[in-house]
């Protein structure tokens, strides 16, 4: 017989992951087998159910280590009860409580691109930031929340390409760096898109309980041990919408002479204004600096034929518009983490530069 979502929710609600905790509860508890630390999932109407599934299913299977390490994860919301994913799903969940977790996560959500629809969402981030928990973190949009709680001023954070550059615009305190996969900046975690928040999982996991819990905890989702916060999203700059024309232009002109010379005060005078007024235009409708939106594009179209083709690195770096291999090299690694050999190997082309 199959289950409705409702009888679904409320089984999982009796699984360990969710089972009543004795009162009061620390974040963090000490007893003979280990460590034990409580996440919690705030979710509201309209989360994006991966956001939750992804970072949830992390904390989970590193507790099946059996290497002393252990979470407790609560699912929970405002007032308690089902709360709708914006796929429909009905999650249960328990009312956020007033003691403190170790780690407080938001999920994103589509709505998140109006900062403020969620006030109460927001209000709650702050308190809890007063409350002595050690870690909040943001999966995706959820950043947006955190930034209107006035948690990510002088902070630096990301959230998915596609809204790095709103996130920038609304909240210009924050030290917005769309490129990332994750950031950690005094206790603030934020991650970028979707499947981003496995990676800041384990990210955490490594940090509370060491690299083999986390190598242990990828291998049994089957995803890569473990992507370097620094690693760039996807095709972040190539995507890019730009609000005005002129910088829409500069994009263009970037992608079209990717070879030449393209300081910013020549990229200025495309845009017709003075090259200070450019770089703040630029950076506010697109989160990047002209000098990293030149870079992410050159190492783009660079990687693109690393892994595709079996050219030679030199030839390669010199048609990306590189000055030398070592330069491209340099750029590679703070944009994806990795040098140019190393993504060729990874894509499946073991050649000699």
């Amino acid at each position: 017989m199959s289950l409705q979502p409702m009888q679904f929710w409320r089984i999982i609600e009796t699984m360990n992951v969710t089972a009543p905790l004795p009162s009061p509860i620390a974040p963090t508890t000490q007893d003979e087998d280990g460590i034990t630390r409580d996440i919690a999932f705030l979710v509201y109407p309209g989360f994006q159910i991966q956001d939750l599934s992804g970072p949830l299913a992390a904390f989970e299977v590193a507790s099946m280590s059996g290497d002393n390490c252990r979470y407790r994860c609560h699912v929970v919301s405002l007032a308690g009860g089902g709360i709708y994913s914006s796929a429909g799903l009905e999650v249960m969940t328990r009312k956020i409580r007033a003691k403190p977790y170790d780690t407080l996560l938001v999920m994103g959500g589509l709505t998140l691109t109006d900062p403020y629809a969620q006030p109460q969402v927001s209000g709650q981030l702050s308190r809890a930031a007063t409350r002595g928990g050690r870690r909040i973190a943001s999966v995706c949009t959820g950043a947006f929340l955190l930034a209107a709680a006035g948690l990510l001023d002088g902070r630096r954070a990301t959230t998915h390409w596609k809204y790095a550059a709103r996130l920038q615009r609304l909240f210009p305190k924050v030290k917005v760096e769309g490129e990332r996969i994750f950031t950690k900046d005094q206790g603030i975690w934020t991650s970028a898109g979707v499947t981003s928040g496995i990676d800041l999982a384990l990210a955490m996991i490594e940090e509370d309980f060491g690299s083999e819990v986390a190598r242990y905890t990828a291998q049994m989702l089957v995803v890569y041990h473990r992507r370097p916060g620094n690693q760039s999203q996807f095709s972040a700059i190539a995507a890019m919408e730009p609000e005005s024309d002129r910088i829409r232009q500069v994009l263009t002109y970037m992608r079209e002479h990717l070879t030449e010379e393209l300081s910013t005060e020549h990229l200025a005078g495309i845009a017709c204004l003075s090259p200070r007024q450019f770089g703040r235009t630029f950076l506010a409708e697109t989160g990047e600096t002209p000098a990293k939106a030149v870079e992410r594009l050159r190492v783009e179209i660079a990687r693109l034929k690393v892994e595709r083709s079996t050219e030679p690195i030199e030839i390669i770096a010199r048609t990306a518009g590189f000055a030398d291999p070592e330069r491209m090299r340099r750029a590679f690694i703070r944009v994806t983490g990795h040098p140019p050999q190393s993504i060729r190997r990874m894509a499946g082309h073991d050649y000699q530069a």
